[in-house]
């Protein structure tokens, strides 16, 4: 048994073994270096309050993504879809092409353009999610499908949120409250991809 740990011990001691560390994929969250001037990141890139909106640090690159955010604080927010073209001082977003987002109200808006109007209450413990295929955003509430596909996003796309009006709202990218529909999956670095 000693003969065991001592070769065990060598091993280790570089004569056998050699270590190589792995190297740790970064995570998906808010980003701090994409987001307005009076925004407020916390909880490790998961929170938002304050005003303005953030993008998240990774573009949807990916064929299917999913990705979600419940609301901790009702007031003025928003959850979709931007480019890093876009204004995040201004709030509500959806009012260029740089930006499709669904708003407090029900409401989706692009380019100032009404594209749908929810018929269903969203309030405050709600979940949001929302998928994107490169084809077709669709919207989410407590994990059902509220059938309003968007389409005609183009570009290299974020996933977005605002807030304003003391709303606050917790993104997930991963560890989901809702399961990913099928197919979809969380939003991954180019580099993992590979």
């Amino acid at each position: 048994m000693a003969a065991c740990f001592c070769c065990f011990r060598c091993c280790w001691a570089g004569t056998g073994f050699q270590h190589v560390p792995l190297k740790e994929l970064p995570s998906v969250a808010l980003d701090t270096g994409h987001m307005g001037n009076d925004v407020v990141i916390v909880k490790a890139g998961r929170r938002i309050c304050g005003t303005g909106a953030a993008l998240a640090n990774a573009p949807i690159v990916q064929d299917k993504a999913y990705f979600e955010m419940k609301i901790q604080s009702t007031g003025v927010w928003g959850i979709g879809l931007a480019t890093r073209k876009a204004n995040l001082n201004i709030v509500p977003m959806g009012c260029d092409v740089e930006s499709c987002v669904l708003r407090e109200d029900g409401s989706v808006y692009q380019n100032n353009q009404l594209l749908h109007k929810l018929g269903v209450a969203i309030n405050e413990g709600d979940v949001i999610g929302m998928t994107y295929d490169h084809i077709e955003l669709q919207l989410y509430l407590n994990g059902q499908s509220l059938q309003c596909p968007i389409s005609g996003i183009k570009g290299t796309v974020y996933p977005v949120f605002y807030v304003d009006e003391g709303a606050i709202l917790d993104v997930q990218f991963s560890e989901f409250y809702h399961p990913p529909p099928q197919g979809f999956d969380k939003i991954m670095f180019e580099q993992s991809l590979l």
